[in-house]
């Protein structure tokens, strides 16, 4: 497949300076929007992991940033929380790796890179390419989320209620919404770069 620009790059400056700063910029703000995203949180009774926001930002970061600027983003994210920023959902810092979430954070990073790849091949321009990559990443991350659990719980059918199963309905509705807002926002800029 050919490679594609993200949408951050059609923004991206071409001098060379200016470039940096705003690369530094947008995974800066973009780290901070995820923290932002895991302070809107429902809690189950029956998982020890709450549902967020997170999976819809850190998805559609990796889409919109490509892959290098998304996972940066998220490793960024994960610097925050462990140095003490209250950027996790609950607990902050070092713990908050070794607790229930601790699987999910270290997927964003590998999901939103994923993401971004498929992006920068062109995966974000139409409905069904763009759920393909949402669904992948989305499935890398439940992954790590359950891989994580079952070594805390030690018990495969707990976590995957708790880590998979409880997240699909939530899920299903990010995707969707992403699937319309990505291709919908390519056709915008093709037009507005054809009225300019």
């Amino acid at each position: 497949m050919q490679m594609t620009n993200t949408v951050a790059d059609v923004f991206r400056p071409a001098d060379k300076v200016r470039g940096v700063a705003y690369d530094l910029l947008i995974i800066i703000c973009g780290s901070l929007l995820v923290g932002i995203s895991a302070q809107i949180r429902v809690y189950m009774p029956f998982s020890p992991v709450p549902v967020t926001g997170q999976t819809f930002v850190v998805l559609m970061l990796g889409a919109l940033l490509g892959s290098y600027r998304g996972g940066l983003t998220m490793l960024m994210y994960l610097v925050e929380g462990v140095l003490g920023l209250p950027v996790f959902t609950g607990v902050t810092g070092v713990a908050a790796l070794f607790g229930p979430t601790g699987g999910y954070l270290v997927g964003f990073v590998v999901a939103a890179y994923l993401v971004g790849r498929l992006a920068e091949l062109g995966w974000d321009r139409h409905v069904t390419t763009t759920v393909a990559a949402m669904l992948i990443g989305d499935a890398v991350l439940l992954a790590f989320g359950f891989v994580w659990l079952t070594l805390l719980l030690a018990d495969v059918r707990m976590a995957f209620i708790a880590g998979v199963v409880s997240f699909i309905p939530g899920d299903i509705l990010k995707i969707a919404l992403a699937a319309a807002v990505l291709p919908a926002g390519w056709k915008l800029l093709a037009q507005l770069r054809i009225k300019n």
